[in-house]
């Protein structure tokens, strides 16, 4: 782990990790004390989900045991999340079956953060997303969570509706939304009802300082 280096207006922290399933969990967990220790707990949560994804993906596409490393940049009104490794070969965004429980990876980031980009580099590649921070991050958030529900729900279901029929169909989507959170959360080893009430208290938390 890496003494956090500032920069200009920028604060870097560098942790290098191994790809197995046990330092994905070690890798999370010291992302969010770091981010703590920034002070920037309204982007522990999103956070913890993009660490997770991105370091899974090198345990599954790269290979155990293969040396990687996580960047954390804060850059005041943003939050940049990279995982580097050591194999050139690039992600790719797919349409995933919704009976599929893998491939939905980077759809799930691609909802949380503004995007993300994978690029090839000198050592193998780099994989980034960055979270927004700023007074508008409650804006940026619903803005996502109804991109990422009409992704989720499909083109073909969600074509041509409007107003009330279509709130109710995103409204059914967002329950199904969070059932099969609840699942990627069971199958990585998490407690379902822990997961709900740590969100419901962040969204309270959240609630009460707006």
């Amino acid at each position: 782990m890496s003494v956090p280096k500032t920069t200009d207006c920028r604060v870097r922290c560098v942790l290098p990790f191994e790809a197995a399933p046990s330092e994905v969990t070690l890798l999370r967990r010291a992302a969010a004390r770091q981010l703590s220790r920034w002070n920037v707990p309204v982007a522990v949560d999103e956070a913890e989900v993009i660490v997770t994804e991105l370091a899974t993906n090198v345990v599954k596409h790269v290979g155990e045991g293969a040396s990687a490393m996580l960047v954390l940049e804060w850059r005041r009104d943003r939050l940049r999340l990279e995982v580097h490794d050591r194999s050139p070969a690039l992600p790719s965004l797919r349409d995933a079956d919704c009976y599929e429980e893998c491939g939905r990876g980077l759809h799930l980031i691609a909802g949380l953060a503004v995007g993300w980009v994978a690029v090839v580099t000198a050592g193998g590649k780099a994989v980034w997303c960055e979270v927004p921070l700023s007074a508008e991050t409650d804006c940026l958030r619903i803005e996502r969570a109804v991109e990422a529900l009409e992704r989720y729900q499909g083109a073909e279901s969600g074509a041509g509706r409007r107003g009330r029929s279509r709130d109710a169909a995103l409204e059914k989507c967002a329950v199904e939304l969070v059932a099969d959170l609840l699942h990627w959360t069971a199958a990585r080893g998490h407690d379902p009802e822990d997961v709900l009430d740590r969100a419901h208290m962040h969204y309270e938390a959240e609630a009460e300082m707006a």
